[in-house]
């Protein structure tokens, strides 16, 4: 082989949705924070994200995640989303897949029958707890960062459908979270492709209308993704809500979405539908689950927020070298959009 680039990246997924985690090949990107390296990447150095994202090494279902040292004295270690358009503040489904490769690959030393991190994101600290047998992480909890509604029942007018109501969010970035039954969705898989369609419609509207700002961090701005959401229903102790999540271009979170849990749990209480402590389950299109709970109250800014935890799990699909030959033509990859469901 005759290659002038070659990244070692690890295959992972949690609950269903591929999260790739980068373990060589690739030195940490300058800046004093872990959020000034996501935005030292993302202005000077997307190269990587497209390189590993689109095809031929990629995928539109693939995100990717860079470990770097922790800047935070607190943190174990730090790690930077890359997902097709964007880099987010935080992921929950990352964060497990991130959590599993530390302590699997031996990156970060194992303790039985729990360890607990503390791992860096752009958007701020959070807290990783795995449970261990036999040296295997068999589910990870994720206290995330402090999340909080930016405002309920606020109107969007949607060209070709008319004015509907959106609660806006945040649960590690910004979601417009929609009732899946204004537009007659059952959140199932055949309904796939009319989610992602009807969802980046929706948040194009939201963009235009409001622009909410992290009042902690105003770099983070904006709606990210568009949620479709059902009524919970209370099973036992247990509340279960079902969710989808519209990643741009155009695809859905195979998982019930950590963030994006989140930020209905700060929904919920807001409505005083859930409170402290209640035991909310987190399904997703796939049936796989999320297992959360609001574990205090937190001020973000003005606003009074919530810090959630999730608890899922993550799966190690393989190791692979991605490397770049000489007279390659596509070095930083490509997009079609029979699989985005829009060319970048």
């Amino acid at each position: 082989m005759n290659l002038t680039r070659c990244i070692t990246v690890v295959g992972c997924h949690a609950e269903g949705e591929v999260g790739r985690v980068i373990i060589g090949g690739v030195l940490p990107p300058p800046g004093s924070t872990v959020l000034e390296q996501q935005r030292h990447l993302q202005s000077e150095a997307d190269w990587l994200r497209r390189y590993l994202l689109f095809e031929p090494r990629g995928g539109a279902f693939v995100h990717a995640n860079l470990i770097v040292p922790a800047k935070d004295p607190r943190a174990h270690a730090g790690f930077i989303v890359m997902e097709a358009t964007d880099y987010p503040p935080m992921s929950g489904t990352n964060s497990i897949c991130v959590t599993k490769v530390l302590l699997e690959t031996g990156m970060l030393p194992v303790y039985e029958p729990e360890t607990r991190l503390v791992l860096e994101a752009p958007g701020g600290l959070i807290e990783a707890t795995a449970q261990i047998r036999d040296g295997r992480v068999e589910s990870v909890t994720i206290q995330n960062v402090a999340s909080y509604v930016h405002g309920l029942n606020l109107p969007v007018e949607v060209k070709g459908i008319g004015t509907i109501e959106v609660d806006i969010a945040y649960g590690g970035a910004y979601f417009a979270i929609v009732d899946a039954r204004r537009f007659g969705l059952s959140i199932g898989r055949d309904e796939a492709r009319e989610m992602v369609e009807l969802g980046e419609r929706i948040k194009t509207a939201v963009i235009e209308a409001h622009r909410p700002v992290h009042p902690e961090l105003p770099q983070i701005r904006g709606v990210t993704f568009t949620e479709f959401v059902l009524p919970i229903e209370r099973n036992g102790a247990v509340t279960v809500g079902r969710n989808a999540v519209v990643i741009s271009p155009g695809k859905l979170d195979r998982s019930p979405c950590g963030t994006g849990t989140s930020a209905r749990l700060a929904v919920l209480h807001a409505r005083g539908e859930l409170a402290i402590g209640d035991h909310y389950r987190s399904v997703s299109l796939l049936e796989s689950c999320f297992d959360c709970r609001i574990v205090r109250t937190q001020a973000v800014g003005p606003y009074a927020g919530i810090v959630p935890s999730f608890s899922g799990r993550a799966w190690i699909t393989g190791v692979c070298q991605y490397g770049l030959e000489p007279g390659d033509p596509f070095p930083e990859g490509y997009t079609l959009s029979d699989t985005y469901y829009r060319t970048l």
